[in-house]
């Protein structure tokens, strides 16, 4: 309720207030009474600091006629004899050993001699030039750029398709052979693709068996011993037909393999 007087610099009555705390807290004997006690406590803790904050203290300002007249004494000048010899003190008189006094105090305070430095450098330069700024072309908006494929990357993209479809046709015709010698019996897939002296060509062959069955041109399937067989869809003869035949009625059916080399083996 007092807030504004007790934050007056000149009012003691924060110090009346706390004065009385302490009275009173001699005899508190409930906890109930010391809670009211720690209450006031912070209370007079704030408001102390709000009183300490709005305090201006001119001990940090620096006088710089103080300073030079304390400066002027240290360096040996009597304020009494100049009072008595203006003049010797307008001329800018001095003692012989007054810069002499002044240096040797004040080398105390330096462990080595400052460094020289110049402002704009030792030697006069000339201002850099300006470099040319080089403008660049703006995409236009909402325009979708068509990146090129090298040419050699491109030719080498044909061949490897190429050979990938020479390939699957080299293979389909000797599926087609095996087929047509005993049409009755499926050929095992194991014993088509699995080549003895190379794991990896075994590996391409799957590879290439697989657009076979991709495309439609041959099927896969499990035999009476739980073992995959393949056989063509189609022969020679009935190419286009028997190929629109199996699609329509969709009977490609592609399957994921796994085969370690020591499976292979």
């Amino acid at each position: 309720e007092n807030r504004e007087d007790m934050l007056s610099s000149k009012s003691n009555r924060l110090t009346e207030a706390l004065e009385e705390a302490n009275r009173l807290f001699s005899g508190v004997s409930c906890a109930r009474e010391a809670a009211l006690d720690a209450q006031f406590l912070v209370l007079a803790s704030n408001l102390g600091k709000e009183k300490a904050n709005e305090l201006h203290s001119e001990m940090t300002a620096f006088d710089s006629v103080a300073f030079a007249e304390d400066l002027l004494t240290f360096m040996g000048i009597n304020r009494i004899e100049v009072e008595e010899n203006d003049s010797d003190f307008e001329n800018g008189y001095l003692p012989s050993n007054a810069w002499r006094k002044l240096g040797e105090e004040i080398e105390k305070y330096f462990r080595r001699a400052p460094s020289f430095h110049y402002m704009l450098g030792s030697f006069k330069s000339d201002p850099p030039v300006p470099r040319q700024r080089i403008e660049r072309q703006k995409k236009a908006a909402g325009r979708e750029e068509k990146w090129a494929m090298p040419a050699q990357l491109k030719k080498m993209e044909e061949s490897h398709q190429e050979a990938t479809e020479k390939e699957v046709e080299r293979i389909l015709g000797i599926l087609q052979t095996h087929f047509r010698n005993d049409s009755d019996t499926p050929i095992s897939f194991f014993d088509f693709v699995i080549d003895p002296h190379s794991f990896a060509r075994t590996v391409e062959n799957m590879f290439h068996v697989s657009f076979l069955i991709r495309d439609g041109l041959a099927r896969s399937r499990l035999d009476d011993d739980g073992l995959p067989v393949i056989e063509p869809v189609k022969d020679s003869e009935g190419k286009e037909e028997g190929k629109e035949d199996e699609r329509s009625a969709g009977a490609r059916n592609q399957v994921a393999i796994s085969l370690s080399y020591q499976e292979w083996q």
